[in-house]
């Protein structure tokens, strides 16, 4: 019998140690490293017959390589293919990532329910009944969805192997565990095995895999950080549970950009999805409130429209309180001294509150002149006037800078309504016709006074 091999492993990052430390070198965390087993057994990893031998690859000319375009397969889900960059690629690993109950498990269980092709759904966490249960209430009929409860990886292969599903959907990679390493199920050792005996079957059978991932409490993916390497694509679903919206972005996409953005909205009946997000991102607020201002911004291909909220008052305790949420508190803290610098306005005293709503976050440079503007419209308590919007980046100089895509921005304030928009000067626009106004300025002066008087 082989000798048991065993090496440490920091459990908050993953990297390798020859023997125990107390504080890992590369995370700087306490008390995070611990013993696993690594010897593994002398056997196949997911089949269990001999796979055909296969031809040795050889290098090609860049010029000879096809670059015919991949087929994706639809997954009848606008937002999910917005984000995957146009559907699922045959063959590829995607992971999924959230806070605990955000709605990771409907998700995927909403899209396989609607799917056209066999989707092998294998949950660790909920019995088939629970998943029953929660079917019901999103979409009570579906021939194609198969439910299995399991978490060893060699009884999932040979269902697998039974059914020949198209698409197979892991909920979650934590809870599974192999026979190869003798480990807990969600440590260090396990994860990259089973992600590893996945990403095998997936490449050699072109079946693409879908893995829902726990994450930490500073918000990243659980496990060892290879684990987002060996991956090809990595989603992170996020939302506040005070608010009914979700938020999917891509941090890494192979097949895809990053920058993709999909909204959706928490129902009784399961995530609904959200075609045009500015309509939910300005409240519908007919009186004139000081401190308010909408923001033209851009994700990803996608413009939107959102609403900026800011309260000014004077510091009752002495020191003033910068607080912003779904913004960056450096960048307030930057504009701040910008219009005391340069524009004069006398804010160091002054507690300045910042809130984007919907419960999103945003870091497009473009929101700094609605920032601006509902800043000095809450300091000086009068309202902007209905109708007005902003698109532009502010300098340290005090000076209006263009932003990118200047003229999906304007469209898109025209489609909803908008009789005005502040840009900068310098902003070349194409568009020939337009029936919202385009204001360009060059200092934020201009903009306070023509606002404000």
């Amino acid at each position: 019998m082989a000798k048991t091999k065993t090496a440490f492993f920091c459990q908050n990052c993953g990297t390798q140690y020859a023997k125990w430390v107390g504080q890992c070198t590369a995370c700087k965390e306490w008390n995070t490293v611990v013993e696993e087993v690594i010897q593994k057994k002398e056997k196949s990893s997911w089949k269990t017959e001999v796979s055909p031998v296969k031809k040795t690859a050889k290098p090609l000319r860049i010029n000879e390589i096809s670059t015919e375009k991949e087929i994706r397969l639809n997954t009848f889900d606008l937002e999910f293919n917005r984000v995957l960059g146009g559907g699922l690629v045959p063959g590829a690993l995607v992971l999924l990532g959230g806070e605990p109950g955000v709605g990771k498990s409907t998700l995927l269980l909403q899209i396989a329910l609607k799917l056209p092709y066999k989707t092998l759904y294998v949950s660790g966490e909920e019995s088939q009944k629970q998943i029953k249960m929660r079917a019901d209430r999103i979409h009570p009929e579906s021939e194609n969805c198969l439910i299995l409860t399991e978490t060893k990886t060699q009884n999932i292969f040979q269902q697998i192997e039974a059914t020949e599903p198209d698409i197979v959907v892991i909920d979650s990679i934590q809870t599974l565990h192999t026979d190869y390493i003798e480990s807990a199920a969600g440590s260090i050792s396990q994860i990259r095995e089973c992600t590893a005996e996945l990403i095998k079957f997936a490449k050699e059978t072109n079946t693409p895999v879908i893995l829902i991932g726990h994450i930490t409490k500073d918000g990243s993916i659980a496990g060892p950080k290879i684990l987002e390497h060996m991956v090809d694509t990595v989603l992170q679903f996020e939302g506040d549970r005070n608010y009914v919206y979700r938020i999917l972005r891509a941090l890494k996409n192979r097949f895809g950009s990053t920058s993709e953005l999909g909204i959706y909205e928490m129902q009784g009946g399961g995530l609904r999805q959200v075609n045009n997000p500015s309509e939910i991102l300005i409240s519908k607020n007919d009186a004139g409130l000081s401190g308010t201002a909408i923001a033209s911004t851009v994700e990803g291909l996608r413009p939107l429209m959102i609403e900026i909220q800011a309260l000014v008052s004077t510091a009752v305790y002495g020191t003033p309180q910068r607080s912003t949420t779904g913004y960056n508190a450096k960048r307030l803290n930057m504009l701040l001294a910008v219009l005391e610098k340069r524009a004069g306005f006398k804010l160091g005293a002054k507690d300045v509150f910042l809130n984007i709503t919907g419960g999103i976050s945003v870091d497009d440079p473009a929101l700094d002149l609605a920032v601006i503007a509902a800043i000095l419209s809450s300091n000086s308590d009068i309202p902007i006037e209905k109708g007005i919007c902003f698109a532009a980046e502010v300098g340290l100089a005090g000076e209006i800078r263009p932003v990118q895509r200047i003229d999906q921005r304007i469209l898109e304030a025209e489609k909803l309504g908008f009789k005005t928009i502040y840009i900068s000067k310098n902003n070349k626009i194409s568009l020939k016709s337009t029936k919202i106004k385009v204001l360009m300025a060059t200092k934020i002066e201009d903009v306070a006074s023509a606002l404000f008087g």
